[in-house]
């Protein structure tokens, strides 16, 4: 058979920024971003929001939390037996944290939740993974529980290590309840003359469209837990540019845009519960990303999780400079369709 070597492929990648984090400490950092992207209109839309946000102040990202979950399906004679094991293995956390352990040393298990269905009993585990996003890691873990409880319960009978009750790239809700990656906020207050001069449009248009776009036609599309213009768009050109696993973007793009007029000025913010991203792994080793993750001083000597969940809120802040963008822009008739024919129409 013929060789098939990996190859790197050449993509579209611009610098944009610089993006001004905050934190709930006061401590201001300026981070120029990296994003991949055939949309070339989303580079100048991000980089509006980053300088229109800078002006205002900077962006605070808050870490809300951190967990990577896998599920997996185990079968048992009935659902009397199913429910029996799951209320023993509660009181086990303890012996199944340390079953965890000898997987990997960053791997730390710190919830589980069940469901039944006949004789069918979905377990999901949410673990700690470092600076790992941990897909490779959770399944692991899952791994030696599987065969932990095939010995301690003879009855159990292994059906799947991924049951989709993780849920794992899919449009769900239980991600967004329980959690799944990294669950980050950022906001930022638009003062009305920064807003009108940058944005070109007002606070108060801003926050009409969003209630009216993301929000109201959000509901009346049945979207799952998701209100807003393009998370996806920034997300998928964060995750190219870091080595992330792009399929993420499914669970990712399910947020929030949330608006309020505050005086005068336009409160902005954005929820994103199911951030995936990590600084080692599968994807970071490839030297571009490498650079990438340098410049963002996302690879540094830090304590064990620091540069993941710096990562999560650069990727945050992104996400918000390209939301704010967009739905300013709309807020003008003509000046969206515009854009992209000035910038991708030759």
């Amino acid at each position: 058979m013929p060789s098939n070597p990996t190859q790197i492929a050449h993509l579209p990648m611009k610098w944009v920024g610089p993006i001004k984090l905050c934190d709930a400490s006061g401590t201001n950092d300026e981070v120029m971003v990296p994003l991949i992207t055939y949309e070339s209109p989303l580079w100048p839309s991000v980089g509006r929001g980053a300088y229109t946000t800078k002006k205002a102040g900077g962006i605070l990202a808050t870490l809300i939390d951190d967990r990577m979950s896998r599920s997996i399906l185990m079968e048992s004679p009935n659902a009397a037996q199913s429910l029996s094991i799951w209320q023993q293995m509660k009181g086990k956390q303890a012996e199944l944290a340390q079953i965890v352990s000898q997987s990997s040393r960053f791997t730390t298990l710190i919830d589980m939740h069940a469901q039944f269905v006949g004789c069918l009993l979905y377990i999901r585990f949410e673990f700690t993974t470092g600076d790992a996003a941990g897909h490779n890691m959770v399944t692991l873990a899952c791994e030696k529980l599987q065969i932990w409880l095939k010995a301690e319960y003879p009855n159990l009978i292994y059906r799947s290590i991924s049951a989709n009750y993780c849920s794992d790239k899919k449009v769900s809700a239980v991600n967004g309840i329980l959690g799944r990656g990294k669950n980050i906020v950022a906001e930022v207050v638009i003062p009305y003359d920064v807003c009108h001069y940058l944005l070109k449009t007002t606070p108060e248009a801003i926050h009409t469209l969003n209630i009216q776009k993301n929000l109201m036609g959000s509901l009346i599309s049945g979207s799952v837990r998701s209100a807003n213009a393009h998370f996806a768009n920034m997300l998928l050109a964060f995750y190219l540019a870091t080595g992330q696993d792009a399929a993420n973007i499914v669970e990712g793009s399910q947020g929030f845009t949330y608006t309020a007029i505050q005086g005068k000025d336009l409160y902005f913010s954005i929820t994103l519960p199911n951030i995936i991203v990590g600084t080692v792994g599968n994807g970071k080793i490839i030297p571009f990303v490498q650079d990438n993750l340098n410049k963002m001083k996302c690879n540094q000597i830090q304590p064990v999780g620091y540069n993941a969940r710096r990562l999560a809120r650069i990727c945050a802040a992104t996400v918000l400079c390209g939301e704010l963008s967009l739905l300013a822009a709309q807020t003008n008739e003509g000046e969206l369709m515009q854009s992209h024919l000035n910038l991708e129409r030759i």
